[in-house]
């Protein structure tokens, strides 16, 4: 468990650097597209500075709200859910996180947050309607696990600084076509540069795929160690595979911190996979908790 803490924290710095790098790699390429020399590196510098500082101090509450999220502050409208949280949190050794709710009929739930200190988490309503307790504390275990292991600051980190890329990716992608001083001879450097525009977005997909997939397997298991009852999470896996319809309110940005797939419906949450799917096959989580069962 610590090592995979320590792991988090390390791919934290990485995707920082990496995602300046990005940046910096961008704005050199349109200032020299452009004739406009270093500033287009100057101007990417502090673009991923901004958006860094942003994402680290900001990103869970810009989530939330892209979510239509409200912040639950009285313990008599959910006591279940709020008595649920309060006391896995306790087990699990952190602060109680904030609680939001999602109106959404779509059963779905995610963590958020840069560190344990300053965490949330959020279920829609459609999640609270089908599921009886045991199976709500199976999922909220799994939550919970996210934010112990530092996961939530890593995908928070990934929604914030995805969206920055896609940004960039057509303001180049504008930039290029619509406007600026062509460089005498670069149209190699032109075709480059146009490459790097259409596949950063597809770069930054992969690399939040890479991270995401993996942790949404680790969680689970985290969760069911937590509860010790690993059938809570895998019913409710199923009831939520069951009764999956997509998400209201939803962006690729996004996407990989809910618990399922939130582009998912009913005929094909069971087959939630492939190379751009931000979740593991729902039916292999199933069997990977049942499979603690008869192997505790």
């Amino acid at each position: 468990m610590y090592n995979q803490i320590d792991s988090n924290k390390r791919k934290t710095n990485l995707l920082i650097a990496l995602f300046i790098g990005i940046l910096m790699l961008a704005g050199y390429t349109w200032g020299y597209i452009n004739g406009y020399g270093y500033t287009g590196l100057i101007l990417a510098l502090v673009i991923s500075s901004i958006w860094t500082l942003i994402s680290w101090q900001a990103g869970s509450k810009i989530t939330l709200l892209s979510l239509g999220a409200h912040e639950l502050t009285d313990r008599s409208q959910f006591p279940t859910l709020w008595n649920t949280v309060e006391n896995l949190s306790i087990t699990a050794g952190i602060p109680k996180p904030k609680i939001y709710i999602v109106d959404d009929p779509s059963p779905n739930a995610f963590a958020t947050g840069k560190d344990p200190d300053h965490a949330s988490v959020a279920v829609t309503t459609g999640l609270l309607q089908i599921l009886d307790k045991t199976e709500l504390e199976g999922v909220l275990s799994h939550e919970i696990s996210h934010i112990k292991n530092y996961d939530t600051r890593l995908m928070i980190l990934i929604a914030v600084l995805v969206g920055a890329l896609v940004m960039l990716g057509d303001w180049m992608f504008r930039g290029a076509i619509f406007g600026g001083r062509k460089r005498e001879g670069g149209g190699v450097l032109m075709i480059i540069g146009l490459i790097f525009i259409v596949l950063s977005p597809v770069i930054a997909e992969l690399i939040k795929l890479a991270i995401s997939r993996r942790r949404e397997y680790l969680a689970d298991a985290s969760g069911a160690l937590l509860t010790r009852y690993p059938d809570g999470l895998a019913t409710a896996l199923e009831k939520i595979r069951d009764n999956a319809t997509p998400m209201r309110r939803r962006s690729n940005a996004t996407n990989h911190l809910w618990i399922s797939s939130p582009k998912a419906n009913a005929l094909n949450a069971k087959k939630v996979s492939g190379l751009f799917s931000t979740h593991p096959p729902i039916d292999d989580r199933i069997k990977n908790l049942r499979s603690m069962l008869s192997n505790p």
